[in-house]
Formats: structure tokens, C-alpha cells, sequence
């Protein structure tokens, strides 16, 4: 887990600044990737066969899409949904506010 994120971060041109994974008894993983453009986490159930994955970054770069595809390839995941979420939008705003959005894939 910790190597795939980690491979993500780095496919989507991310800045890794720190990683920091949690090996739960009996099992399951929490874990960080955190990058300069935010971070890259994933919270395990094996015994559900579930994984949640959060890619939050802002601006061009990194390239989230590319890290979700990444991810769900190397899980082998049989399902996959990738949820696209804007955030930091501002109701009202006089000027248009560009915002990358984070992909969340869960």
C-alpha cells in the first residue's frame, strides 16, 4: 500500500514531503503520502475487501486522474468509483475562481 501511494504521488508529479503509514491488529492500513500540493490517503477494511483513497491537490499539477488510474490498477480493484470534488469554491464571488479539483476514489 505505502508503495503504491507513494508511486502515485510520483506518477502524478506531486512533491512528496513526508509518508506515514499505520498497520492496524488484526489488520488494516491508514496511511499519508503528504505532498507539497496537499496529500494523497488511504484508510483499509480488508475484511470488507474496501479501500478509501483521498487525492487532494491543488493547481495544474500533480495530475490526480493520472494517480486514481494508477491506484485502482494496482489494487486490482473489481469496482472502482472516483468521486471529483471542487472544493475551496466561494458562493458569490465577483471574479471566477480556477480550482483544480481533488479526485477522491474509494
Amino acid at each position: 500500500m505505502k508503495g503504491a501511494l507513494v508511486e502515485a504521488a510520483k506518477r502524478a508529479q506531486a512533491t512528496i514531503v513526508d509518508v506515514v503509514f499505520h498497520e492496524f491488529n488484526p489488520f488494516g492500513i491508514s496511511g499519508v503520502v503528504v505532498i507539497a500540493e496537499s496529500h494523497l490517503s488511504i484508510h483499509t477494511w480488508p475484511e470488507y475487501r474496501y479501500a478509501a483513497v483521498d487525492i487532494f491537490s491543488c493547481g495544474e499539477v500533480p495530475a490526480a486522474e493520472v494517480a486514481a488510474n494508477y491506484l485502482v490498477e494496482q489494487f486490482g480493484a473489481e469496482r472502482a468509483s472516483v468521486v471529483e470534488l471542487q472544493r475551496g469554491m466561494f458562493l458569490n464571488a465577483q471574479t471566477p475562481i480556477v480550482n483544480k479539483s481533488p479526485v477522491a476514489v474509494s
